[in-house]
C-alpha cells in the first residue's frame, strides 16, 4: 500500500515538474522589466514611435506602452506637466521650454512635402515648373487664386489651400520654410496630418503639407492612392532640374534627404521630450533601445536614422 502511495506521488511530482517546465518554456522571452510608459504629441512621430513600441514590447513584454497623438504642442505641453512620460515634438525646441524643464532628446529625422492631388488637371504643369518659395509665400498668404496665377500659365481653374489647424511641429516647421509662423500661414484648417493628406486627396485642386509619413504608403514607398508630391524649385530657376527630382518614392526622397538637396528647415529632426532628466527604469530602457537597435527601424518606415555620433552623445546624457 506504502509502495503504491509512493510511486503514485513519484507520478504525480513529475507530471507537475513536466506541466511547469512546459509553462515556463510557453512563456514570454523577457528580462523581467516591468511597468508603464505613456506618450502623446506629434503625429510626425506617431507611426515611428508606434514601431519602436511594437518591438521593444517583443524584448519586454511586461512594459505597457500608451501612445496618443494631438500634434507637437500637445505633446510638449504633456511632457512639461507631467501628464505624459515622454512628449513627441517635431520641431525645434524653444529656449523658453528648456527653462521650463524640458529635456529633449532626438531620435530620429523626418521632412515635411507640398502635398497635392494625384488628378490635379495642371499636373503636368507642376510636375515641370515646381514650386520657388515666394511663390509658397504667397500661396500660403492667400494672394494667388487659381492655378494659372502658381504655374505662371493661363489656367483659371481655382486652387484651395489647406494649412494645420492643431499646434503642431509641420506647420511650424513648413511655416518657418516660408519665413513665417504657423499662426500666419492663411489657408482652410484641418485637423491633424491626416486630416490634410485627406483633405487634399478628396479635392482635385487642392495642396497642403505633409510628413512623410502621410505623404507615402511605407508599404509601397510610394505617395498613398490620390497623392502626389508638388516638388520644389530650390534653385528658383523656373523648372524642376533633375537634381531637384528626387519624390517618386521614399528611398529616393530619404537620399536627398541624407546628401543635403532636401534641405533645413523642411528636413529636421524629431524629438521626444521628457520633463527633466527621465528617471523611470522602463523609461530609461526604451530611450535606449531607440538610439541603438530601433534606428534599423527608421528607413521602413519612412523616416532617417541620426547619425553614429549623434546616438552615442545621446545615450550618454541619459546616464545618471
Amino acid at each position: 500500500m506504502k509502495k503504491g502511495i509512493l510511486l503514485l506521488m513519484s507520478v504525480l511530482t513529475l507530471l507537475t515538474s513536466c506541466s511547469n517546465k512546459g509553462k515556463q518554456e510557453q512563456a514570454p522571452v523577457g528580462d523581467g522589466l516591468t511597468g508603464e510608459i505613456q506618450l502623446s504629441g506629434a503625429f510626425a512621430l506617431y507611426p515611428m514611435i508606434v514601431k519602436w513600441a511594437e518591438e521593444f514590447k517583443k524584448l519586454h513584454p511586461q512594459v505597457k506602452i500608451d501612445i496618443s497623438g494631438g500634434g507637437a504642442g500637445k505633446g510638449m505641453t504633456d511632457a512639461l506637466a507631467g501628464v505624459v512620460d515622454l512628449g513627441m515634438v517635431s520641431r525645434e525646441i524653444y529656449p523658453e521650454e528648456v527653462g521650463k524643464g524640458a529635456f529633449a532628446i532626438p531620435v530620429v529625422k523626418d521632412a515635411v512635402v507640398i502635398t497635392i492631388n494625384a488628378k490635379n488637371p495642371e499636373i503636368e504643369a507642376i510636375r515641370k515648373t515646381g514650386l520657388k518659395q515666394e511663390v509658397a509665400q504667397r500661396l500660403w498668404n492667400e494672394e494667388i487664386k487659381t492655378w494659372g496665377e502658381l504655374l505662371g500659365t493661363g489656367s483659371n481653374i481655382p486652387v484651395h489651400v489647406f494649412t494645420r489647424s492643431d499646434a503642431c511641429g509641420a506647420a511650424e516647421t513648413f511655416a518657418k520654410w516660408l519665413g513665417k509662423k504657423q499662426e500666419n500661414l492663411k489657408a482652410t484648417a484641418v485637423y491633424g496630418d491626416p486630416g490634410v493628406s485627406g483633405a487634399v486627396q478628396k479635392d482635385r485642386v487642392g495642396v497642403g503639407f505633409n510628413n512623410i509619413a502621410y505623404a507615402y504608403d511605407q508599404q509601397k514607398k510610394v505617395p498613398f492612392e490620390n497623392l502626389d508630391i508638388f516638388p520644389i524649385d530650390f534653385n528658383e530657376n523656373g523648372q524642376v532640374d533633375p537634381e531637384e527630382n528626387f519624390y517618386q518614392n521614399t528611398d529616393s526622397l530619404i537620399q536627398a534627404i541624407k546628401d543635403g538637396r532636401y534641405r533645413s528647415p523642411l528636413a529636421r529632426e524629431l524629438y521626444v521630450v521628457s520633463k527633466g532628466k527621465p528617471a523611470k527604469p522602463e523609461v530609461i530602457e526604451f530611450l535606449r533601445y531607440i538610439l541603438s537597435e530601433g534606428q534599423q527601424y527608421a528607413g521602413e518606415t519612412g523616416y532617417i536614422s541620426l547619425p553614429a555620433e549623434t546616438l552615442k552623445t545621446e545615450t550618454e546624457r541619459l546616464n545618471p
